[in-house]
């Protein structure tokens, strides 16, 4: 009886899968009423990535405050000028390399290249392996050198000054800009910061070193030692999209400035993004890399067609990896569960005081693939958010 019980609960969850899913008239229909609801100030974009047709579109040429789905275009411009499996270097320079007792005469500098995950146990590792490359002494001082970006420790949204919403930004940031304590809770000077830990790092494993940590500058004439590389650079924007992660979107930004715009800036960064992402044929208003200045600007279609674009490069597998599950983790992993969007429907949530945003992939019930972007300004997030989660499931229901 049990048998026959469970083949008669599989044989309905077969023919009711089919009901579940949704033509393309309904699928207009619910995502139409649902745009109804969001307010004059929102716009919406669907595309069907296999065909190219759109499916729906309500403003989507209106330029609007993305919020943080202005990282998919920070992650999407790091993947397709660094790689994907490219990493960023913490280097170790000295004026010689050690002597036959393992001593360096003057200082080793601690260089950043805008590694946005260094911190503790990256310094121990560099640290252990410097040791064991026989480094016994340092008659000098261990320094930290920033240099690689500008001194500015915040983005536009805050004036360029230290936020709790991002943290300390430097070349050579450490633990996210926190010092570990309550007060001060971010560092002021991170280089020194970043030096001073390394260095107790280094004499923890038997290095002696004269001197006391500092801030400043590699001078002409110093030889590599040794460095420590950085997660990859898709695994960083998976740790910067999932959760949102603002810090690492701003040190992303002036990242790609100093490597590809010859200076480590917001600014910088910013004109190139903007040129990198015009082969997709847009041209957004970038005014910071994580979303949070409310000066950014751009439309459901030119995030759909940049969308589109990753999803045709060789890039494609890496990009959409980096996005939050629906359903599962990230910014998305409360949200749609138990719809046909779970699971199936990866996306970038954006939220400021007035502004919802959501876009991403969906994989549909009849397999087709999709990209789209849901931009809501003036709007209470909350409600927009719900607006958005009948959006998405109603679109991971479409079978063509």
């Amino acid at each position: 009886m049990a048998r026959l019980f469970a083949l008669v609960a599989l044989i309905l969850a077969v023919l009711a899968a089919p009901a579940q899913a949704a033509t393309l008239a309904e699928t207009k229909r619910v995502l139409a009423r649902e745009m109804a609801r969001a307010g004059t100030y929102s716009g919406a974009l669907v595309v069907d990535l296999g065909s190219g047709q759109e499916i729906y579109a309500s403003k989507a040429d209106t330029k609007r405050m993305p919020a943080s789905v202005e990282k998919l275009y920070t992650s999407a411009t790091a993947m397709l000028l660094y790689g994907p499996e490219a990493t960023l270097s913490t280097s170790v320079l000295a004026n010689a390399l050690p002597d036959a007792t393992g001593t360096i005469t003057g200082n080793l500098v601690l260089r950043g290249g805008g590694d946005p995950t260094f911190g503790t146990t990256a310094a121990a590792d560099l640290a252990q392996k410097l040791a064991d490359a026989g480094l016994t002494e340092i008659t000098g001082r261990v320094v930290g050198d920033e240099s690689a970006f500008d001194a500015f420790r915040g983005p536009p949204s805050s004036r360029f000054q230290t936020s709790s919403d991002v943290g300390t930004l430097s070349a050579l940031a450490f633990n996210h800009g926190r010092t570990g304590r309550s007060s001060p809770y971010w560092q002021t000077s991170p280089a020194r910061f970043a030096a001073d830990a390394f260095e107790k790092a280094l004499e923890r494993r038997g290095v002696k070193i004269k001197g006391s940590a500092r801030s400043g500058l590699a001078t002409t004439g110093m030889v590599p030692f040794s460095e420590h590389t950085s997660p990859s650079i898709a695994t960083i924007a998976r740790q910067m999209n999932q959760p949102s992660d603002n810090f690492i979107a701003e040190m992303l930004i002036k990242g790609i400035g100093a490597q590809f715009g010859g200076e480590g800036s917001t600014a910088a960064g910013g004109k190139v993004m903007r040129d990198t992402l015009a082969q997709f044929g847009i041209s957004p208003k970038i005014d910071d890399g994580s979303g949070l200045s409310r000066q950014n600007r751009t439309s459901p279609r030119e995030v759909v067609q940049m969308l589109s674009g990753m999803a045709e490069s060789e890039h494609a597998e890496a990009f959409d990896a980096s996005l939050a599950v629906i359903g599962r983790n990230g910014t998305v992993s409360g949200r749609m569960r138990g719809t046909a969007a779970q699971d199936n429907c990866h996306a970038k949530t954006g939220t400021l005081r007035d502004v919802s945003a959501l876009a991403g992939y969906c994989t549909t019930t009849g397999g087709e693939r999709v990209a789209f972007a849901f931009m809501m300004n003036r709007v209470y997030p909350a409600g927009a958010r719900a607006i958005q989660d009948r959006m998405t499931a109603a679109l991971a229901r479409y079978d063509n």
